[in-house]
């Protein structure tokens, strides 16, 4: 199994969360690249210590809303997606070949993730710049996901992701950020619903249904309050369940 974090979205000299501490837990860094969070000294910074420690670079593109962390839905077209996209993964690349490593696969951020997720015009626009760029990168999103389903279609690999540190709605879909309960903090809480990923392939939904949940990367929010601990013990959890921790690219 992966476990996967959302790293260096702080920018200039303002930090989020504690990207170091994160390196030495996960085994993939979703790297913010600079339009939702995120800044070249910043990228450079995670590129190097994911590199040196063996961790899998991600790139984490998102909508252009530094001031809205990439929070809000934006009305980009088609085209204009595509390239800012193909720019956000650009950049990071640059920063990953000079440690000798390079971006291994494409997340989106926030508003662009629950986008892609069910609108089609965006979701293809992302599959394009990933197509043009590398057909060869996967693509890591919700499992049967619009993104999924495009991404497929035109033979991208796609690795599917549930995240520990949220809610489900019974459909599938995550809880609306905003929502009371749409975000978990409580470790222990977020490390038990890890292993029941990991185990038994599934997931509680708020109404107490069971979902079928087969996947092979985990997220914690590396922004989410005592998300190091979180993910000490999500890490500890799964170990001790025999779960070998591993990057998926």
């Amino acid at each position: 199994m992966d476990l996967n974090a959302d790293l260096g979205e702080g920018f200039g000299i303002w930090r989020l969360g504690d990207d170091e501490a994160l390196l030495g837990l996960v085994t993939s860094a979703n790297v913010a690249c600079g339009f939702h969070g995120g800044d070249p000294s910043t990228m450079r910074r995670v590129c190097e210590g994911a590199a040196r420690r063996g961790v899998a670079v991600g790139a984490q593109v998102g909508y252009r809303d530094l001031a809205g962390f990439g929070r809000r839905h934006i009305a980009y077209d088609f085209a204009e997606l595509r390239d800012e996209v193909t720019y956000q993964l650009g950049a990071l690349d640059a920063f990953c070949r000079l440690f000798r490593t390079r971006v291994r696969y494409l997340k989106p951020h926030g508003a662009l993730y629950h986008a892609a997720s069910t609108d089609e015009s965006q979701a293809a626009a992302v599959v394009a710049a990933v197509s043009g760029y590398d057909p060869e990168l996967p693509v890591l999103c919700l499992p049967g996901s619009t993104l999924a389903q495009l991404a497929v279609g035109a033979g991208l690999p796609v690795v599917a992701e549930a995240f520990a540190d949220r809610a489900y709605l019974p459909n599938g879909a995550l809880v609306p950020r905003g929502t009371p309960g749409a975000v978990i903090t409580d470790p222990e809480q977020v490390a038990e619903r890890a292993a029941r990923m990991a185990t038994e392939r599934s997931v509680v939904a708020v109404d107490g249904t069971i979902i079928p949940c087969s996947v092979d990367s985990i997220c914690v929010h590396g922004d989410t309050p005592g998300a190091v601990s979180a993910a000490e013990l999500v890490r500890a959890t799964l170990i001790d369940a025999d779960i070998t921790l591993a990057p998926f690219a």
